[in-house]
């Protein structure tokens, strides 16, 4: 019997013709052609003709056209405000030599007004012949009128010119500050002006902060590039203070992203205050998480290691500054745990992952069994020993496959063949009963799904080099894929009954994709593009 055409049962939308793929119930692609959309969740799932009867005169009707139709993608690791002014900002991720990162930031600084701070950045010096660190040198003739701040594409380096060391009181009699370096000359002793982790804070706090304005400005350029691109969900793992911009856009019909909103875990006290728990709170955002760092990262040479990098002697990388003194991760993690707060660590070197998993062994031990899914952001290098116990401890992995392809260019001989075997260990984690989480790191990486997606199916890296891919043992199933960036996505944060499948109840958080990625080769997905994103049952991008 088919249903009433009466306005009380006809829905706000119906998506026919479409190729779906729910990911709804474990090892299942189920394949209806139809959705329908009353308010902001789906009501029905199953064939267009059946469904097509629930439509009425005042039910948009959207015909896919046999095209892929699949949940919003959830990226679990983003920083969504510095993104929206890395979209404004200069971005030198593509300079290919020191000569052309110095001309470009010598053409960026003849367009700037006098005194005002240049940042942004995202510059990459493995890109560069023999890649050599940049210097205040290569700027400061450029930049005398400007002070200059630049972060790496990693965010725990940067460059600064002499002009902007002078601001912040940085020379050679500073003291590296614990969880930081500043680098320096060789034989003056003098800083080069580049500084990693913890040293760069002394450049933060004499760098203006932006005004409300120009946040609101950055967050709607932050979410329309989202909505372009299928994103309908991010866990912004560095929100802080952003929160109340997010809810403004939110309030103004602006946001079109659901966020889920983490504090820095120095700030635990704030995020504790507030009454928001991670499984409580509807719309657009939410909050009730706290982030932590163990250590730096890999490209800066700051990920913290048991044995030292090869390229450097000596240099096991760097604990966060936030380990210290000694205990002071575990007296926090304890009592953000406690507070019912849910916990991520950032943790790329082994040490660090090694070191995160006994802090959240302890807190669980010590704070007593419930839900808490405790989070590692990264979990890049491994120790095979260490794998399993993401599983058995169930500590969730937030992963970002496009660093794998990136940093498989060069972290070989940094690592060696040993350390390798727990690098990006996808699968492994995986197959240990890990809760696997995908994102991006925006803006380390690009926000796109379909560049991510590639590298988790392909793990073919950025230089060409490893077209059968680069540890391939680890790569994943473009179904695995999938279900780690939608409803892996929203288990990573407390939100698996809202959003992440196709299926009556849950938010009507939808793309529509122009290519099936299940029909052509995995290393054409970069090609495929979002044709619609729908987000609450809203259509917020249509090409």
């Amino acid at each position: 019997m088919r249903p009433s055409l009466d306005t009380q049962f006809a829905v706000d939308c119906v998506i026919i013709n479409a190729d779906i793929r729910t990911l709804a119930g474990a090892g299942s692609l189920q394949r209806p052609s139809a959705v329908a959309v009353r308010g902001n969740r789906i009501s029905h799932v199953g064939e267009s003709a059946a469904l097509g009867a629930l439509a009425g005169k005042n039910t948009r009707v959207i015909d896919a056209r046999g095209r892929l139709l699949l949940p919003g993608f959830n990226d679990a690791h983003v920083h969504f405000m510095e993104g929206g002014f890395a979209l404004a900002n200069l971005d030198l991720r593509d300079a290919a030599s020191p000569e052309e990162f110095t001309r470009r930031v010598a053409e960026w600084a003849g367009r700037a007004p006098s005194g005002r701070w240049i940042t942004g950045g995202g510059w990459d010096h493995e890109r560069w012949p023999g890649a050599p660190l940049p210097t205040r040198k290569m700027i400061d003739s450029a930049t005398a009128r400007n002070p200059v701040f630049l972060s790496r594409a990693d965010g725990h380096c940067a460059l600064a010119n002499s002009l902007a060391l002078n601001l912040a009181g940085v020379t050679r009699a500073s003291a590296d500050p614990p969880g930081g370096v500043i680098v320096r000359e060789p034989e003056s002793g003098e800083p080069t002006g580049l500084l990693k982790d913890a040293a760069m804070n002394a450049l933060w706090r004499v760098l203006p902060p932006p005004e409300r304005a120009e946040k609101l400005t950055a967050a709607r350029r932050a979410t329309d590039h989202a909505a372009r691109l299928g994103v309908t969900s991010v866990q912004d793992v560095l929100a802080g203070d952003d929160v109340e911009i997010y809810r403004a856009l939110a309030a103004a019909g602006e946001l079109k992203t659901r966020v889920y909103a983490m504090y820095p875990i120095a700030r635990w006290l704030q995020a504790a205050a507030n009454p928001e728990r991670p499984q409580s709170g509807g719309g657009l955002v939410r909050a009730g998480g706290v982030k932590g760092f163990c250590d730096g990262s890999l490209g800066s040479a700051t990920a913290w290691f048991f044995e030292p990098y090869l390229d450097e002697a000596g240099n096991r990388g760097l604990a966060g500054e936030e380990m210290f003194p000694e205990g002071a991760m575990l007296r926090r993690v304890l009592e953000c745990d406690r507070a019912g707060l849910q916990v991520a660590l950032h943790a790329i070197g082994d040490r660090a992952n090694f070191e995160a998993l006994d802090l959240f062994q302890t807190a669980a031990a010590r704070n007593g069994e419930r839900d808490r899914r405790f989070r590692i952001e990264h979990a890049q290098h491994l120790r095979p020993a260490d794998i399993p116990r993401f599983g058995r401890q169930g500590v969730i992995a937030s992963v970002q496959p496009y660093h794998a392809v990136d940093d498989g260019r060069w972290c070989g001989p940094r690592l060696g063949p040993e350390r390798l075997k727990g690098t990006y260990a996808f699968r492994s984690l995986l197959r240990a009963g890990a809760a696997l989480a995908l994102g991006t790191d925006w803006t380390v990486a690009p926000l796109d799904p379909m560049l991510t997606l590639a590298a988790a199916v392909t793990r073919r890296t950025l230089d060409g080099k490893n077209p059968g891919g680069w540890l391939p043992e680890e790569k994943l199933t473009l179904e695995e894929a999938l279900r780690a960036y939608t409803s892996s996505s929203a288990w990573a944060e407390f939100a698996e009954r809202e959003k992440g499948s196709i299926a009556p109840g849950q938010l009507a958080d939808l793309v529509i994709v122009d290519k099936n990625l299940f029909a052509i080769p995995p290393e054409e997905i970069p090609t495929a593009r979002v044709a619609l994103t729908m987000t609450g049952g809203r259509v917020v991008w249509e090409a």
